[in-house]
Order: structure tokens, then C-alpha cells, then sequence
């Protein structure tokens, strides 16, 4: 039987300082709408799980989201809307997380879907590892053989070619943009589940409720 007790206890290993932005502009229509990101696992919504598998790892948490900011005052985050007009889609909130790390002299910024509440315990270290050994700018989640280009960490140094990408050139595409820059990978097992499981329908809600469940997570 699985120790539900060790999918819960938070691993801290030394990383460069790591600004994490937590991507919420999904409209989950597959789920009715609203702001999917708040709807509960259990006793516990997918971001308050988010936000308690990453605060051991990050140095700041931020929450890139468009609207009214109110709606997100229970999580304590700071609200970084996208400044890149059009709903430009995820790469205008990575850019918005390099902006804020600029400012506050962070080098390195982590991105995550709000909608995979499994994340690593070790998500933040293994990428930079994975970065170093690949001498890359970038380097991107990997589970089961299939990529999470928005569950990655990326050098702020970039910011400015992002923006020129978005604005400039029209790219929308995470993959697209990435591979100019040399992308490193980050592998995870998928047993006994896929930390990087994402929800986007109902039955995905009530697997995710299962595997919480099971395994503590």
C-alpha cells in the first residue's frame, strides 16, 4: 500500500532565487466556466494545493490572471495581469511573471498551469538541474514522454525577446518561441500517478478527487 505520507512531505533543496508565476487565464470551458483553477478537490481547491507545493520551493509566488483581482484576495497573491493586448494566450503570462521578476532583481522565473494540482516536490530544483547539465535558458517538464511547455522554468534575461516575439512577430506558440532559445527537459515517472496530471473535464475532476484520495497527494 502507498505511504500517502510521502507524497506530502515538502522537499527543500538549495536553488537560485525562483519567482513562480501561477498561469489562471483559463476560461475551463470543458467545466462550465469560471475560474477553474478555484474549483475544489476534496476539502481544498487546485490552486490552494498549488500554492502549497510551491511556496516551499519558490521565493515569491505571483498569479497571472486578467479581470477583477478580487476574485483570487483568499489566496494572499499578488495579481500580474497580461499587458500584451488580445489574449495572447500563455506566453503573454510567462512574460508578465519575467517582468515581475525584473523588477525585483530575480534571474529565473518557474511558469505552472493551475490546473495540475500534483505538482513535483522537487518541480523547482529538477529544472534547474536539468538547465545546468543542458546549458539552456530553458527548461521544460517531461512525464510519460509527453512535454509541459508551460510547467517550465525560463532565464529573465529573455523578457525582452518575448515581448518582441508576442508584439512584434505574432508568435503564440510556447513550443514555437522556446526552441530559438535551446530547451532543456526535466523527466518525472508517471507512477503510481502523472504529478503533472492536468483537469479539463468533469471526469478528470473526479479522477483527480480519486487519486487525492489514494495518495494523499
Amino acid at each position: 500500500m502507498t505511504n500517502p505520507a510521502a507524497f506530502d512531505q515538502v522537499i527543500l533543496i538549495p536553488t537560485p532565487p525562483t519567482v513562480c508565476v501561477l498561469l489562471a487565464g483559463g476560461l475551463a470551458r470543458r467545466l462550465g466556466g469560471g475560474d477553474k483553477p478555484m474549483r475544489k478537490i476534496g476539502d481544498r481547491t487546485m490552486l490552494e494545493r498549488i500554492i502549497a507545493r510551491l511556496q516551499p520551493q519558490c521565493t515569491e509566488l505571483i498569479l497571472n490572471a486578467n479581470g477583477d483581482p478580487g476574485r483570487f484576495s483568499s489566496t494572499g497573491l499578488r495579481v500580474v495581469p497580461d499587458d500584451v493586448p488580445g489574449s495572447p494566450g500563455p506566453l503573454a503570462g510567462i512574460l508578465a511573471g519575467l517582468d515581475w521578476a525584473h523588477r525585483s532583481q530575480a534571474e529565473w522565473v518557474v511558469s505552472v498551469a493551475t490546473d495540475t494540482p500534483f505538482l513535483p516536490l522537487d518541480f523547482v530544483a529538477r529544472l534547474h538541474d536539468a538547465r545546468l547539465a543542458a546549458g539552456f535558458p530553458i527548461c521544460q517538464a517531461v512525464s510519460g514522454d509527453r512535454t509541459h511547455p508551460v510547467n517550465a522554468l525560463w532565464a529573465v534575461s529573455l523578457r525582452e525577446d518575448l515581448r518582441y516575439a508576442l508584439v512584434v512577430e505574432g508568435v503564440r506558440k510556447v513550443e514555437r518561441w522556446a526552441a530559438r532559445h535551446g530547451v532543456a527537459r526535466a523527466e518525472w515517472p508517471t507512477e503510481p500517478f502523472d504529478p503533472f496530471f492536468n483537469v479539463n473535464t468533469p471526469e478528470d475532476l473526479a479522477l483527480a478527487e480519486a487519486l487525492a484520495r489514494r495518495h494523499g497527494a
